[in-house]
């Protein structure tokens, strides 16, 4: 709601609030999405209302989309057609759009980069041609209904080359670096502003980032950002995620100075029946992720619940609803503040409202734990952090001095694990 004073009467009326933070990417990749409306799924926001997927995660704080590709899909999804009706469909409704390229008819990752079938008998020569070709037909199609992707992926978790055996990197890293090098060509062709990212699996391993991009720079490689992936629950040892989000802060630390390159979490996911751990761990991995001047975390396919037995999604399967997961995106990114948005036991109260300069913020809090108290103003842009720390059980209380503030709307935002409240707060100076 926006409130516009008259003298001392308040007319009011509805505002959708944009997200001021363009440079980082609060992301998502919902490759899977067309495909589970064309057989029915159907996505619930927290108040149980039927909605848009889109529009939920939306309001969840994300801002930047990501879709695959494959070359000639035996379903009619994630192929050229497809990926151009969801990549216009995000871009009207505000969304970045990553594209992510596989080079293959199915999935590619670091247990498979099977050649398209198409291509299967190709020369070598061939294939380089085949990959620009490829590229600059999907980013022309693209661009023919007016998106311009920000991000292009040339292959996907590539972690020893893509189309094999030819560009496999551990036989032939000339080849791999070739195969790079058309795609990154074609991208630029269509539009030199889009940045091209080459995307590796286990962002917690340094020594695979630091092998292969040293020899892709010894071969001549070009890429815009490392990409990567980073997954606690794959993991082989099973660490705790904090463990698990400081190796992989340190990795792209690593690679970021080694290379004097951008990085970039392009996929993440934790399991949907930990919602609680799963806001944390993103929480933290999208501040390890700006910490070292990373541009966007997205998480993989979270739109998901009872689908293809993935279980990393982050929504509930008998709500259809997102889980408390997703606020991380929305705590970190507050595009959609909206008064009294969830009414919980935290009784949030201030006093006097309006008020002129200073004003007393009032909480009570019926157990303990972590709590987030923060300013916002009618943009959703954060203003002021008032509290980011334990508390134990109590009423708390805090005088917030607006300083130099203007007169104005503004937001108090209070956050506790599964429980979070707004109230609107009225400046007048």
């Amino acid at each position: 709601m926006k409130l516009k004073l008259i003298g001392y009467a308040l007319v009011i009326f509805q505002l959708t609030y944009q997200s001021v933070s363009g440079q980082f990417a609060y992301g998502a990749d919902v490759s899977w999405l067309s495909q589970m409306e064309y057989y029915g799924w159907i996505f619930k926001d927290n108040q149980g209302n039927e909605r848009d997927c889109l529009d939920i995660l939306k309001s969840k704080g994300f801002n930047a989309l990501r879709f695959r590709v494959w070359v000639n899909p035996t379903k009619n999804f994630n192929n050229k057609r497809d990926v151009t009706y969801m990549a216009q469909r995000a871009k009207n409704k505000g969304f970045d759009v990553m594209i992510d390229f596989h080079f293959s008819d199915y999935w590619a990752d670091p247990g498979k980069q099977t050649k398209p079938a198409a291509w299967a008998s190709h020369s070598f020569p061939q294939l380089l041609e085949d990959v620009y070709n490829h590229v600059y037909d999907v980013l022309d199609t693209l661009k023919s209904v007016g998106v311009i992707p920000k991000w292009v992926q040339i292959g996907n978790e590539t972690n020893d080359g893509m189309l094999w055996e030819d560009g496999r990197a551990s036989k032939n890293m000339a080849n791999f670096a070739a195969l790079i090098n058309k795609g990154y060509d074609a991208v630029k062709a269509i539009d030199n502003s889009i940045k091209v990212i080459v995307q590796l699996s286990n962002g917690y391993d340094n020594n695979l980032y630091r092998w292969m991009f040293l020899e892709l720079q010894r071969y001549g490689a070009k890429w815009d950002i490392v990409g990567m992936s980073a997954y606690p629950t794959y993991h082989p040892q099973n660490p705790s995620w904090s463990l698990f989000n400081t190796w992989v802060y340190n990795n792209m630390q690593s690679v970021a100075t080694m290379f004097s390159t951008k990085v970039m979490i392009c996929e993440t996911g934790y399991p949907y029946n930990h919602p609680a751990e799963a806001k944390n761990f993103l929480a933290d991995l999208i501040a390890q992720t700006k910490a070292v001047g990373g541009l966007g975390v997205f998480y993989w396919e979270p739109q998901c619940y009872n689908w293809e037995n993935y279980s990393l999604g982050a929504l509930d399967p008998i709500t259809k609803q997102p889980t408390i997961a997703l606020d991380a995106f929305l705590e970190a990114n507050p595009v959609s503040v909206k008064e009294n948005e969830i009414i919980s036991d935290y009784k949030l109260d201030i006093y006097p409202n309006p008020f002129n300069a200073t004003t007393i913020i009032s909480w009570k809090q019926p157990q303990s734990n972590h709590v987030s108290l923060k300013i916002y103003d009618s943009l959703g842009r954060e203003v002021s952090t008032l509290i980011n720390e334990y508390k134990t059980a109590g009423i708390h209380k805090l005088n917030w001095i607006t300083n130099n503030l203007p007169s104005g709307i503004y937001f108090c935002r209070i956050i506790s694990q599964q429980h979070s409240e707004t109230k609107k707060i009225v400046l007048m100076k």
